[in-house]
């Protein structure tokens, strides 16, 4: 049942609809599929090229205070007791832990490694020097954390061409808290693109081939000196990073890692695509040409009626949905000059009384703004809620960041929102249809 494009007539309703195809979209698909049900996912993942490939459990509570946290799952107690509304007071922590390592272990399998999901949070450098909090990051970019941990005098390598990433950005920038960095420049002609600019993803393509890995490793090691690791920004690659990245190590003698680039990233296109890789093994079918602009109960299933889909066709069917759209820029919720809408089904979204109070007059409050808090309200079984607070229907489900009372960038928990909010929907909907069989 794997596959993609327009939508064809279905004759029997499948088991689940998923629609959004951010990561709390595709990691729904790929629970579902885990569970046997019989998924059609809606939506094309373009949104995943934001990513950093990195995964954030929980990394700042109390935002206004900026208090960062080493140990995420006693920030997400904290927020839990704190914030009672947060979507993690609807998911137990084991079913979080579960969520991450079902994941994790579904990425492996599509060819993606992710360091195996702990106790603690890790500080990983980013593309413009900054340090930042996060819980499950790629393979390729753990031993830059350990470097970082240790102070280990390490080499930062960029491209020429190359923008938005500097070697000696990230080492300035990073020089009261890392001074054993050096820096190198390197001229890599393959890669090169029009008027001499050089791209993320034409380096990871070319890095593909061996040749290129064997001049790369040439090209570093005049500049290796006393280096005991060595660092180039997210283009290992796309498929066969850790090949690649074991085979520099190997080259060079010291650990190679990757840092994460500004999106839309390589680390976002190889997620993309092994969660798309992980969802069709787990026969899920996607649509990725049409996209829903109306979800509407019948008497025992959902009608998806989809837009740019084929003239005639019948719309997607299922027996229950999980909603994963996302927040403004997924489209899911949507602002007009007087309130924020939820934009396929008109859901109650929880949201400041007035315009007025959506933001505080400072823009960098350390509080954040009251619309950052805005979306739909669920109950305990990721049920959305009407404004008498009953499940608007038994079997529909939201899910991710469109879920009302958290402000993830801030709190540095979008990925574990996605995840647990995602495996927990997916969860209450199996419940119900194979009690109601």
């Amino acid at each position: 049942m794997s596959g993609s494009g327009a939508a064809a007539p279905m004759r029997d309703p499948v088991d689940l609809a998923v629609v959004g195809a951010g990561l709390a979209g595709m990691a729904a698909a790929v629970y579902a599929g885990n569970r046997g049900l019989t998924t059609v996912q809606v939506g094309n993942a373009g949104a995943l090229l934001f990513s950093s490939g990195l995964f954030d459990l929980m990394g700042v509570h109390p935002v206004a205070a900026g208090r960062s946290w080493a140990d995420p799952w006693a920030a997400v107690q904290a927020v839990v007791a704190d914030e009672p509304g947060h979507p993690y007071a609807r998911v137990a922590a084991a079913d979080i832990r579960a969520a991450f390592a079902e994941l994790v272990t579904a990425l492996g399998d599509a060819g993606l490694a992710y360091g195996a999901p702990g106790d603690e949070n890790c500080a990983v450098v980013t593309g413009v020097g900054t340090v930042k909090t996060s819980y499950c990051v790629p393979r390729t970019m753990l031993p830059g954390v350990a470097a970082l941990a240790a102070r280990t005098t390490a080499l930062l390598v960029d491209f020429e061409g190359l923008r938005e990433y500097s070697a000696r950005g990230i080492a300035a920038t990073l020089a009261a808290r890392w001074p054993e960095l050096r820096t190198a420049r390197l001229d890599f002609p393959p890669a090169r693109a029009v008027a001499g600019e050089t791209y993320a993803a034409h380096l990871a393509r070319a890095f593909e081939l061996r040749e290129h890995r064997t001049r790369l490793a040439e090209l570093v090691r005049p500049h290796l000196g006393d280096a005991q690791a060595v660092g180039l920004p997210a283009v290992l690659g796309i498929r066969r990073t850790e090949t690649i990245a074991a085979e520099l190590t190997a080259a060079l003698g010291a650990p190679v890692f990757e840092i994460p680039t500004m999106p839309t990233s390589v680390p976002g296109l190889r997620l993309k695509e092994a969660l798309e890789r992980a969802a069709g093994a787990r026969g899920v079918r996607r649509v990725v040409q049409g996209r829903a602009v109306a979800v509407v109960p019948e008497a025992d299933a959902f009608a998806l009626h989809l837009d740019g889909g084929l003239p005639g066709t019948s719309p997607l069917r299922a027996r229950a949905v999980v909603l994963a759209t996302g927040r403004f820029m997924g489209g899911g919720l949507v602002a007009d000059r007087t309130r924020v809408r939820e934009a396929l089904m008109d859901l109650r979204v929880v949201q400041p009384a007035t315009r007025a109070d959506w933001h505080h007059p400072d823009l960098f409050d350390p509080r954040g703004h009251a619309l950052n808090r805005a979306g739909v309200d669920v109950d305990e079984q990721l049920r959305p809620r009407d404004q008498a607070g009953r499940p608007v229907h038994p079997r529909l489900f939201a899910a991710g960041t469109m879920l009302a009372h958290h402000d993830w960038a801030r709190m540095k928990c979008g990925a574990g929102i996605a995840l647990a909010t995602a495996f927990a929907a997916v969860a209450a909907a199996a419940r119900d249809l194979r009690g109601a069989a």
